[in-house]
């Protein structure tokens, strides 16, 4: 990895983490996607990125951050998994296992933002007991975004620039040895504890038997599709745009029966 790209990634995880865009960079710090897809555009290897970062946003399904904090920073762990993933070709369940415990330390990193944002305060106040809007302004907006800005662009790019390539160049030479396939085993375990924070999160037990019928339907398809492989009968793949037309349909004939039954 070059200094140009590990600076420009580290400058949009700051960008993400400093909310510098509003309600969009927010949005965007829950979800590794655009993060992964932003690594992969740098890098220069978008499909890889793109599986691995998948892979990770398995594990951050239904997660909320209750008055800020993340218990894990999704921006942050896809940015060095994705990174060590394509810089190293890693299998994308071993980045999921990488994702963790960087995620878990730049949720530290949040905090320290959060602890430093306080010593702006005084100036609000002061500011906002002088009635002065510009000035209120600048300190509730701009001061917060440089603090984040000069906190996580040096981290984050030392931890791209040095630390990714370490973690690649680690991981293929334990390869052939039965570390890698524990952290791969362990990684796809993460993404079902994601489905299942999901399908806490749903909360509504009637909504439940359309998360079942999507699960069953598609692993019924592909055995039926690796079967008639095997027959040597070529059968096209379902692919995910096609499950979403079928679960807006569905989800469009649930609520017109019910609406209707409400009604009557």
């Amino acid at each position: 990895m070059s200094v140009i790209q590990a600076l420009l990634i580290a400058v949009f995880v700051a960008a993400i983490e400093s909310r510098a865009l509003g309600y969009t960079t927010l949005t965007m710090r829950f979800s590794p996607l655009m993060t992964g897809m932003w690594v992969g555009l740098i890098l220069g290897n978008m499909p890889l990125a793109m599986v691995t970062t998948a892979a990770i946003q398995l594990i951050y399904m239904g997660v909320v951050a209750p008055g800020g904090p993340l218990p894990s920073e999704p921006s942050i762990s896809a940015a060095v998994a994705v990174s060590a993933a394509v810089i190293g070709n890693l299998d994308a369940n071993a980045a999921v296992a990488i994702a963790v415990p960087v995620g878990l330390l730049g949720s530290y990193l949040y905090q320290f933002r959060f602890f430093l944002n306080t010593f702006a305060i005084r100036k609000m106040d002061q500011y906002a007991a002088e009635g002065d809007s510009a000035k209120l302004g600048f300190w509730i907006g701009a001061i917060p975004t440089l603090i984040s800005f000069a906190i996580f662009v040096p981290l984050m790019f030392v931890a791209l620039y040095l630390g990714a390539p370490v973690i690649s160049d680690f991981m293929g030479s334990i390869s052939n040895g039965p570390a890698l396939h524990v952290l791969s085993t362990v990684g796809g375990g993460l993404a079902a504890l994601g489905i299942a924070v999901t399908m806490h999160v749903i909360g509504n037990r009637s909504l439940l038997p359309f998360f079942f019928l999507a699960y069953f339907l598609v692993v019924t398809s592909n055995t039926l599709i690796a079967a008639l492989a095997k027959a040597d009968i070529v059968v096209p793949a379902i692919t995910t745009v096609t499950w979403a037309v079928f679960g807006v349909i569905i989800a469009l004939l649930y609520t017109l029966f019910t609406t209707k039954k409400s009604e009557a």
